[in-house]
């Protein structure tokens, strides 16, 4: 056995996306310990700049220590009691694993169907508010990354709380890629993840609370099931002040990564890493045109960073993602569930979403037809 030395290569799939070396030589510095003074300093830093990201002022906004689908089940697990009514909306995978979520806590899953390659549509949620005046919360994903699209979180989030319910937001893709207002839009829990938009490396789930969800999660009537993801003991490490309760040793340096990337957050401008994306996204769908590549998804409702394309007719596609990962070291992501063999995924999000990155995928994926 000896040392890994990984191959350099160009990530352009649905993520993880390339990591700046700002952050991995961020995450290379000395590791102290996670109730070092001056590590509770950065956390407090961190809590800040995410804050920002989001949009918000929400005093519960943190990074889980485990990756997205644990932000995912932070949100859920917090806030569904066995018998609750929860409102899913599904449009591709990642709908589909909030459900599950909902089904193994026990609560009652309401599901709102769309088509993969659709968005949410707001009118059936509506619809399906009126038919189950009981349901306490509505779930759903903002940019799905199955299928690249891209959903009406304002609009939703305002049809759910004329109905009195709390929302549940996946914005693991959409984080720092696309507009997004926590506070002005009316979202009550979100989750996201570090390896997308962000830039950094897998790993963490940055989550923030409304104190409408807080209030819901320390008046519940049964205990959270989950240990590790119970909000009422997290609060206590990741609350306000110096004074932290011991709950678990964080991934100190990986913590590292992400400030470092919040850090290069500031320096951009949240609406500049918006504006970024939108036209780096303009660049590859003209290159892709050309190629007489089409999108799945509609131009109004299309995610900028995560570009999902049908399979040019007669393609070997495996073949192709083949080709682009051993001749060129670039990686394109494949098709998921009913869209598995039927289209490409291509991911420019983060430090991904270059100019020079776009011209590259461009060239080798030509030469790769």
């Amino acid at each position: 056995m000896k040392s890994f030395s990984p191959p350099n290569r160009l990530l352009m799939g649905p993520g993880p996306s390339d990591v700046h070396p700002r952050i991995l030589s961020a995450m290379a510095r000395q590791t102290i310990g996670h109730l070092d003074p001056a590590f509770i300093e950065m956390m407090d830093e961190t809590k800040q700049m995410l804050q920002y990201a989001f949009m918000t002022e929400n005093e519960l906004t943190m990074p889980i220590s485990a990756p997205g689908s644990a932000g995912m089940e932070a949100c859920f697990v917090n806030l569904v009691e066995p018998g609750d009514k929860v409102i899913v909306c599904i449009n591709g995978v990642f709908g589909s694993r909030m459900k599950e979520n909902v089904t193994r806590i026990g609560g009652h899953a309401i599901i709102v169907n769309d088509e993969w390659g659709k968005p949410v549509d707001p009118q059936k949620v509506e619809q399906s508010l009126i038919d189950n005046p009981d349901a306490k919360i509505v779930a759903f994903v903002h940019a799905e990354t199955s299928t690249g699209a891209l959903s009406d979180a304002k609009l939703i989030c305002e049809l759910a709380n004329n109905h009195g319910c709390i929302t549940i937001v996946d914005a693991v893709t959409s984080l720092v890629g696309s507009e997004l207002r926590v506070d002005d839009w009316g979202i009550d829990a979100i989750y996201s993840g570090s390896q997308k938009c962000l830039s950094a490396m897998p790993g963490l789930s940055p989550v923030s609370f409304s104190e409408k969800a807080i209030h819901k999660i320390t008046h519940r009537s049964t205990p959270v099931t989950s240990w590790f993801l119970d909000l009422n003991l997290v609060m206590g490490y990741w609350g306000k002040g110096a004074k932290r309760a011991y709950h678990h040793t964080a991934p100190v340096n990986t913590l590292y990564g992400l400030h470092e990337s919040l850090v290069m957050l500031t320096e951009e401008g949240l609406e500049n890493s918006w504006a970024r994306h939108q036209s780096n996204h303009l660049l590859l769908r003209e290159g892709l045109s050309k190629l007489g590549i089409h999108y799945l998804v509609d131009e109004s409702s299309r995610l900028p960073q995560l570009n999902s394309v049908f399979i040019p007719e007669g393609t070997n596609e495996a073949e192709v993602r083949s080709t682009l990962l051993n001749d060129y070291n670039i990686e394109i992501g494949a098709g998921l569930g009913d869209l598995a063999g039927k289209i490409w995924r291509i991911g420019l999000m983060g430090h991904t979403s270059r100019k020079e990155n776009i011209d590259l995928c461009l060239s080798a994926l030509q030469k790769a037809l």
